[in-house]
């Protein structure tokens, strides 16, 4: 009998969850990836600007109740498209938090057609105006145990 594979939705939102591991921010590790025709266009996870002191070294840098020494893990991974000259037009992004309402005015200006996320995240209700007016499609992902364990971690183990 043959395993059921996990779903798309849930395999892309994985993956987030993955680049969310990589996050430098000691107050919320967030993951994104962005996905165009079925396939991983570009990542992102959320920490300080390349070749400057991350969170986890030197402390979070914080002005009124944010950390402005992390770039969040949405505008990561539309700078990676940036510099890679890779059209954002049409695609759609999933990531681990919903995102603040300026990672979702960014994303909304660089064509996402849909915003798919695993947790809710201070949801922002301009934000929520905002998806709404451009008509762009918002999906929860839901990952559960069984999801992860369909993924078989313990076969790749080398050691402990």
């Amino acid at each position: 009998m043959t395993e059921e594979r996990v779903s798309w939705p849930k395999y892309f939102m994985l993956q987030a969850v993955m680049m969310a591991s990589r996050g430098t921010c000691t107050r919320l590790q967030v993951g994104a990836v962005v996905v165009k025709q079925g396939r991983i266009i570009a990542s992102g996870y959320n920490g300080s600007v390349a070749g400057t002191p991350h969170c986890e070294d030197v402390g979070d840098l914080m002005v009124d109740g944010h950390c402005i020494r992390a770039v969040h893990a949405e505008q990561n991974a539309l700078m990676q498209m940036a510099k890679m000259g890779i059209a954002s037009d049409g695609a759609e992004i999933y990531v681990t938090d919903f995102p603040c309402v300026y990672c979702t005015k960014l994303l909304l200006q660089a064509g996402i057609k849909k915003i798919n996320y695993l947790r809710n995240y201070r949801n922002d209700d301009f934000a929520m105006e905002l998806i709404d007016e451009k008509q762009v499609e918002l999906e929860q992902v839901e990952i559960s145990a069984s999801d992860v364990e369909k993924m078989h971690f313990e076969r790749y183990i080398t050691s402990d």
